[in-house]
């Protein structure tokens, strides 16, 4: 019987050929040699890369054999994920295998502009002796603000609560619970910045947390504070960084990543590394032997379940093992449907029932479960989302998940509900449909109020008291700043005489006009949607 060939395509630990176990054919190839690259893959059924291979839309189709790419490390700039998923190729990476040594840099970011250890060593190597220069800060009985506190975040907590120190955190998706059990006291973005003497940023990088550390950010904390990013370029405002340093609004920061890697020489990042007060490094956060192993162990793992058929611990595109052709279209849908109620949820979800009524009833679905979770997480935590480790998001947040089916649907053939409760004691409600012969994903119900809204990009949702005339207020609004709507549907007024409306756009709406417009229309809730393809 002739065995699964598995393409190496970089160097990799002698572990991770071991991992894949001796059921495999293994070739290698320099996959930074296009030359070389591409008619190696004429009959591979997975391949392995870390960064110098890229696996785009032609090399993809120079593997027509291909089930599975496999990225060890965490970014996957370098794989055309949308291109592989057209081709049935699953996508794989190890979205934990950095977190400890990300977690280690942080805590080395913060000793060493608390002691100014690259400084003194800079200055001591050439041939200065200055003591008095570099008298630093303990750490003891310091505050440290922790900025989303997801896996990174928490194992930051638990290592810098060994130097005596007070940890608070701000995320809006934890719950006072999870945060107790980690010892972290959960404070305003706003209170955080105020009362810390160390801020460390862990979130993930999104439309809305792009610059989410900017001026005004800034000039909340103490003269006496460091900032710290280890996680995403952009995060901080780097031209607003720079000014706050240079005018010593704050005493320092700690730099791993930046907007531009490398440095652009006439960017905003370029003038920080000329900083006496700052410490960088150059994107080293997963850059420990440690983690290089332990990502290709990962991968291989993933690889050798994937070509057994099983399901993968941590494909990014589509689920493994065996999936019944109708239920595989729902997958995406309720991935959908998850986003959706994130951005719809106002505080941290603490329970979730994930109802699949109708025909589907008949067949497995626990890989909606998975997708559910996968679509809520997605948005709101730093690292990448797969359809394993979701769940292990809901469990070190606290959140208990059901999946209930039941055959019973009397207005739809086949519909997905999420039913969430919240931290603030209320309840949220997200259900969608495939319509149709095309399989069009829609949400119908929100809390109740009923329609039927093909899911595209951008969405807003808003609840405010009907009356004539909001219709007219938003759309001029919208239309002024050059935003078209491309769907309106409104639910009218329920017995508390508020009405719902869930528009559709053709772009994001900026942060200021969400708030002109929620003002004009006096809505009670005005969430916007993004939508990114599951």
């Amino acid at each position: 019987m002739t065995k699964p060939v598995v393409l190496i395509a970089e160097e990799l630990s002698p572990a991770t050929v071991d991992a894949l176990g001796a059921g495999f054919e293994i070739r290698t190839v320099d996959g930074a040699d296009r030359a070389a690259l591409l008619p190696a893959l004429a009959d591979v059924d997975a391949v392995l890369i870390r960064s110098a291979t890229k696996m785009d839309a032609e090399a993809i189709a120079a593997a027509p054999g291909l089930k599975v790419i496999a990225r060890a490390g965490v970014g996957l700039d370098n794989v055309d994920i949308k291109a592989a998923t057209t081709a049935g190729v699953m996508v794989v990476n190890a979205p934990t295998s950095n977190i400890i040594s990300a977690a280690e840099l942080t805590i080395g970011h913060i000793l060493s502009l608390a002691r100014h250890i690259p400084a003194a060593h800079a200055s001591l190597a050439g041939g200065a002796w200055k003591r008095s220069s570099f008298t630093g800060t303990e750490l003891f009985e310091k505050t440290v603000g922790i900025i989303g506190l997801g896996r990174i975040g928490a194992l930051i907590a638990a290592r810098i609560q060994a130097f005596d120190v007070r940890v608070v955190a701000y995320d809006p998706y934890i719950t006072s619970t999870r945060a107790q059990q980690l010892g972290v006291e959960l404070l305003s973005l706003d209170d955080l910045l105020a009362q810390s003497d160390f801020v460390t940023i862990h979130m993930p990088k999104t439309p809305e947390t792009t610059g989410m550390i900017g001026i005004e950010q800034l000039r909340r904390m103490k003269r006496t504070a460091y900032v710290v990013n280890v996680a995403r370029g952009g995060l901080i405002d780097e031209d607003a960084l720079y000014k706050a340093l240079t005018t010593h609004e704050i005493a320092g920061a700690g730099l791993d990543v930046f907007t531009s890697e490398p440095p652009k020489e006439d960017g905003p990042a370029r003038r920080l590394l000329d900083l006496p007060n700052v410490v960088v490094t150059p994107h080293l956060g997963a850059s420990t032997d440690e983690a290089q192993e332990k990502a290709g162990v990962s991968v291989a793992k993933s690889v050798k379940l994937a070509l057994e058929g099983d399901l993968v611990p941590d494909a990014v595109n589509v689920a493994g093992g065996v999936i019944d052709p109708f239920v595989r279209p729902g997958i995406a849908l309720v991935e959908m449907l998850g986003q959706f109620f994130s951005g719809l949820a106002q505080s941290a979800l603490t329970s979730l029932d994930i109802e699949v009524r109708g025909e589907l009833a008949k067949y497995d679905v626990s890989v909606y479960r998975l997708a559910a979770l996968k679509g809520i997480f997605t948005p709101i935590v730093s690292e990448t989302v797969s359809y394993v480790n979701a769940p292990l998001f809901a469990t070190q947040r606290g959140v208990e998940v059901r999946l209930v089916v039941e055959p019973e649907s009397p207005m739809y053939r086949n519909i997905t509900i999420l039913r969430g409760t919240l931290a603030d004691g209320s309840a949220l409600t997200v259900a969608g449909t495939l319509a149709g012969t095309r399989m069009v994903p829609k949400v119908v119900d929100i809390n109740g109020y009923e329609f039927e809204v093909p899911i595209e990009r951008y969405h807003l949702v808003m609840r405010y008291a009907d009356r004539p005339g909001v219709i007219a207020i938003y759309g001029q609004k919208l239309g002024a700043a050059g935003i078209n709507i491309e769907g309106l549907q409104v639910a009218h007024a329920d017995a508390s005489g508020r009405a719902l409306a869930v528009l559709t756009v053709d772009s994001r709406v900026p942060d200021g006009l969400l708030a002109e417009i929620r003002e004009a229309v006096g809505a009670e809730l005005l969430s916007e949607i993004e939508i990114v393809e599951a």
